[in-house]
C-alpha cells in the first residue's frame, strides 16, 4: 500500500469496506484502483500536523504525552467551497481548525485525515512577500 494526498492504493483481490464501491470494483480492468476522499457540502478534507513530542525550549516528551496539534493541510475542497469568494481556501493551505466536529476518515494507520466542516476552519497560515 503506498500513501498519497487523500488516495490510497491498493493491489491485490478487492476486499469490502466502508468505502467498497461494487460498481468500481466490476468495472475496473486493473489489479489497482485509487480510492479518492472528496467532500461533499461545506467541508474541507484536512491532513492534520503531526503531535509535537518536543517542546519550544527543546525538552522530549514521552510517548505517552504529546502536544496536540490543530492545525493541518487542506487536502481536498468541495466544489461548492471552491467556487464561494466567502471561503479564501485552497488546496495544499496550512490551516488552523477545530476537530471537534471533524470525521476522521480511515484510510491510514495513523488517521490523520478529517473531513471538517468549513466553520471549523478558523484561520489560513499565509506567508507575504
Amino acid at each position: 500500500m503506498s500513501r498519497g494526498e487523500g488516495s490510497v492504493k491498493s493491489s491485490g483481490p478487492e476486499r469490502p469496506s466502508a468505502s467498497y464501491d461494487p460498481v468500481m470494483a466490476s468495472s475496473s480492468t486493473r489489479k489497482d484502483t485509487i480510492e479518492v476522499v472528496e467532500p461533499i457540502g461545506m467541508r474541507v478534507l484536512i491532513r492534520k500536523d503531526e503531535d509535537k513530542k518536543i517542546t519550544k525550549v527543546g525538552i522530549h516528551l514521552p510517548d505517552k504525552i504529546e502536544i496536540p496539534t490543530l492545525t493541518g493541510r487542506i487536502v481536498s475542497i468541495s466544489c461548492q467551497i471552491e467556487r464561494d469568494e466567502d471561503y479564501p481556501i485552497k488546496q495544499y493551505d496550512r490551516v488552523l481548525f477545530n476537530p471537534k466536529q471533524g470525521i476522521p476518515v480511515d484510510f491510514e494507520g495513523d488517521n490523520r485525515l478529517f473531513v471538517v466542516p468549513v466553520e471549523d476552519v478558523v484561520a489560513v497560515f499565509r506567508r507575504e512577500s
